[in-house]
Order: structure tokens, then sequence, then C-alpha cells
């Protein structure tokens, strides 16, 4: 075979690989399903915690805490448009891993008894914050941090200029007034859900729609 032969049959076998390689990097894109439905029926996938990409950040409180790296990526996204509205959200609590909830679950339970423990926290493996996905924020009004429930729950004209905002961010509101007999949860004004998409997100809040009925009729 000529020299010129040679080098091209390598040149085409170059591209071919290159090609391929490109390819097999899209597929790897997308490791994980941005609508991953996780509570008190579905449990949290077995290989999520190997493959959801988390960064480390800092809380209300100046504490280390992880969330999936494109949720906070929108959510800061988010907090900057809300300041423009005068409104001023932080984090509170967001990833917590199968085992950290084994360990509430157990300290809950010697603390409060097994009844609570039941009716109050989520089973290991079964809490959407298992996801990454879930964050739950605190407000910062005048200068000072609002994060009892009870609290929260009171400042409802700021949490409606809050969640109106939600689905330009890809976020839904997760434990929506009234749809506990749904998502098993009450009304949590605080609770935040990224679903990966604002098409989709402006779907669910713009028919008042759970993430299970989103499910059920589009999956």
């Amino acid at each position: 075979m000529k020299k010129k032969s040679i080098f091209l049959v390598f040149a085409i076998l170059l591209v071919i690989g290159t090609f391929v390689t490109g390819c097999g990097k899209k597929e790897d894109k997308k490791k994980y399903d941005y609508l991953v439905l996780v509570n008190k029926q579905n449990k949290l996938p077995d290989n999520w915690e190997e493959v959801v990409e988390l960064v480390t950040v800092k809380n209300a409180w100046d504490e280390d805490i992880q969330v999936e790296k494109e949720a906070y990526e929108k959510f800061k996204e988010l907090k900057s448009a809300l300041e423009k509205d005068g409104v001023t959200i932080e984090l509170d609590s967001v990833y917590r891993s199968v085992k950290r909830q084994q360990e509430l679950w157990d300290e809950f339970t010697i603390k409060y008894g097994e009844d609570y423990v039941k009716k109050y926290v989520a089973v290991p493996g079964y809490s959407e914050h298992h996801t990454g996905l879930a964050i739950d924020i605190c407000l910062r009004k005048d200068g000072e941090l609002i994060y009892e429930n009870d609290d929260m729950i009171a400042e409802k004209e700021i949490f409606s200029k809050i969640h109106a905002k939600l689905s330009d961010y890809g976020f839904i509101l997760r434990y929506l007034e009234g749809r506990d007999d749904i998502t098993g949860y009450s009304y949590e004004p605080w609770h935040l859900r990224y679903v990966g998409s604002t098409k989709i997100a402006k779907e669910i809040m713009s028919k008042d729609i759970t993430l299970e009925e989103y499910l059920k009729k589009n999956k």
C-alpha cells in the first residue's frame, strides 16, 4: 500500500473515532433524570448518589452544604431576579445523603419515639432531599433571617412573589397547599424543586398540579 493510501485510511479512521467519541460524550452528558420522583412510595434510584453532580456551597448560617450543580446555578439566577423585587432568599437545607437520613431517623427515634419519627421524618432512601434537586429556602427580611416554618408560612406576600418566578428558572413549588393526599407532605412554601426544564416547570406551575400528577400524565 502506498504512503498516501495509508495516510488516507488513517485519517478516515481518526475522523470515525472522533465522531464515535463525541457521540459517547453526548450520551454521558445526561447521567440522571431531573424529573426523578422520590416520595413516600418511590425510593431514590440505587445509583443516584454515585452519579449526581454536587457542589459544596454555604447556607444562610455559613455552613457547608451540597446541592446539585445545575440546580444551584439556576437558584443563583432566581435569587438575583428576586432581589430586584426586594425579596431576599437564602439556602437552608438542600442535599442530604441516605446515610445522614438514617442517622437522623435513629437520633429522632431515641429522642421522640418511633410514632413521631414515622409521622414527621422521611424514611431513609425516600426523602427528596437525597436527590440534591430539592431546595429548602429561608427569608431575609429587614436584616433578619426568617426560618421557622410558622413564621415563613405567615409571609404570604413574599412567597407569592417567589412562587411567581420559580418556573422561569426551572423550579416548581413541590408541596402544594391541600395536596398532602398526593405528595404525602403538608404545604411547604419554602420547599423548591428543580425539574431541569423551564417549559415543564411552567406547565406544572400554570396548571397548579403536583409533580406526581404531571408524571402520571406524561410518563
